[in-house]
């Protein structure tokens, strides 16, 4: 997976998913957990360009995760996966009270006109 640096972004992402997730009373360390497992298992998904889960820092109950990937063929692997079944499906979706997912095409951007005389 990609690693950020301030002034770049990933390039080649096709599909972005902007996800917010609050976890119901109680669970939102298990929740932390279960993200911070998923992090580490998505690592060998080759279409996953970017998983960037964070947490609320005014309310520990709430999260934010930003995923980009190369296309909607590999969004839809994404969805098929072992981990993805197992820690999304089986372990967050029951202890959360809202998740709410959202889908965008990133703009890519163009080549900076140029100044110079």
């Amino acid at each position: 997976m990609l690693e950020l640096t301030k002034g770049s972004a990933p390039a080649g992402g096709r599909l972005a998913l902007a996800a917010t997730w609050e976890a119901k009373e109680g669970e939102a360390e298990a929740v932390a957990d279960i993200l911070r497992r998923m992090a580490m298992a998505v690592k060998s998904e080759p279409g996953i360009l970017l998983f960037w889960p964070h947490r609320s820092s005014s309310n520990d109950r709430e999260f934010f995760l930003y995923e980009l990937f190369a296309d909607d063929a590999a969004f839809a692997a994404h969805q098929q996966t072992e981990h993805f079944k197992a820690l999304i499906v089986g372990e967050a979706l029951p202890k959360l009270a809202r998740r709410e997912r959202v889908q965008f095409m990133p703009l890519q951007a163009e080549r900076a006109p140029s100044f110079a005389k």
